[in-house]
């Protein structure tokens, strides 16, 4: 069983950095994708940043590309996203989500077959 566990989030000012973590308490994260997800009140969840296991391959929302980055440390079965420049849009909840890998889009959130508990991420202008 995988149980995705995240940190890191906070209540920071327009510029300013956050890095996030998730951690898997259960098992290994080794041949899961990976990814970030957000959800703002009232919106449905979207897609952040990915990390594929199998080819290492890496997607970004146009709204984080050149502000985030995505990691992902397979020893310690976590997965990190350097959140940068960050604007008051980026304020929501960040969720961590792992999947099998499967021939759909790894972007689309229902794919997923765990997630963690959500961190709050505030930016204030």
């Amino acid at each position: 069983q995988v149980q995705l566990v995240e940190s890191g989030g906070g209540l920071v000012q327009a510029g300013d950095s956050l890095r996030l973590s998730c951690r898997s308490s259960g098992r290994t994260l080794s041949g899961y994708t990976l990814g970030w997800f957000r959800q703002a009140p009232g919106k449905e969840r979207e897609f952040v940043a990915i990390i594929t296991w199998t080819r290492g391959e890496i997607y970004y929302a146009d709204s984080v590309k050149g502000r985030f980055t995505i990691s992902r440390d397979n020893v310690r079965s976590a997965v990190y996203l350097q959140m940068d420049s960050l604007q008051p849009e980026d304020t929501a909840v960040y969720y961590c989500g792992a999947r099998n890998p499967r021939s759909d889009s790894p972007k689309l959130p229902l794919t997923y077959d765990y997630w963690g508990q959500g961190t709050q991420v505030t930016v204030s202008s």
